[in-house]
């Protein structure tokens, strides 16, 4: 998307509006009943995700990505253009374009790789915001939007550098096979995705597909505690980030 000098100041503009009509910029989200921690809930400092390449398919669509899009009533939209996801499959040279080679070997470059939000400790998506939609919890490091507050100008889109991020070109409703009344549908012209299933972190439960997963591909846990089994993980196993170089500070990290 080509971003000129007039649109960028037309989208500020409107955004400094719906600001100033608001309170608490980047809080007003609210799900109903499962926001607030219950007695169960998981704590962090700062949430992260191992993947072992090793041991996943890549051919996962009935297993994790449908368990997530499920509870979360992300819709199926047929066109590409229009296709919104929060956990997606690339191959290698997607996903790591700065360490793809011609000398890869057939397994890695004929394998997908599990995508989804890094939820960095420096998100770039979260400083372009002109509304605060976005916003990173300071409790445990999750990056989230709230929809009431997204605008639909997409500079999230723009900066986010590992393709996270699917705007709602069309109302998804109609494209949802069967709506989770447990989470909120979105509406046409905002952006969503992977949120680490806060929701179930509030009330005692791991994320949709480390759950669903029955490879052992998905660990789930706090970087921030040496004893949590994503720690313990990445101190044995040799892993790798995308695209470190940028500074970002991914929290999901991929055992190869």
């Amino acid at each position: 998307m080509t971003l000129t000098r007039r649109k960028f100041l037309k989208a500020a503009s409107v955004a400094a509006l719906v600001v100033s009509a608001r309170p608490s910029a980047g809080r007003a989200f609210e799900l109903k009943g499962r926001m607030s921690p219950g007695p169960k809930a998981l704590q962090a400092g700062q949430w992260g995700m191992g993947v072992d390449m090793n041991k996943c398919r890549g051919n996962c669509r009935d297993d994790c990505l449908a368990a997530c899009h499920e509870i979360h009533n992300v819709p199926y939209i047929p066109k590409p253009e229009h296709e919104v996801k929060w956990l997606f499959l690339e191959p290698y040279e997607n996903a790591f374009p700065e360490r793809s080679h011609r000398f890869l070997s057939k397994r890695v470059r004929e394998k997908n790789f599990f995508l989804l939000c890094n939820h960095c400790e420096d998100p770039p998506c979260v400083r372009v915001c002109p509304t605060q939609a976005t916003f990173k919890r300071q409790k445990d490091g999750i990056v989230m939007i709230d929809y009431h507050r997204c605008i639909g100008c997409r500079f999230c889109m723009a900066a986010c550098p590992y393709g996270s991020r699917s705007f709602n070109f069309r109302d998804p409703r109609p494209f949802i096979k069967k709506i989770n009344p447990e989470y909120p549908t979105r509406h046409r012209g905002v952006v969503e995705k992977c949120n680490f299933c806060q929701e179930l972190l509030e009330v005692g439960r791991i994320p949709a597909c480390v759950e669903a997963c029955k490879e052992g591909v998905l660990t789930f846990g706090d970087l921030e505690d040496p004893t949590s089994v994503v720690r313990e993980l990445l101190s044995e196993k040799p892993h790798i980030r995308r695209k470190p170089d940028l500074g970002t500070g991914p929290s999901v990290f991929y055992i190869t």
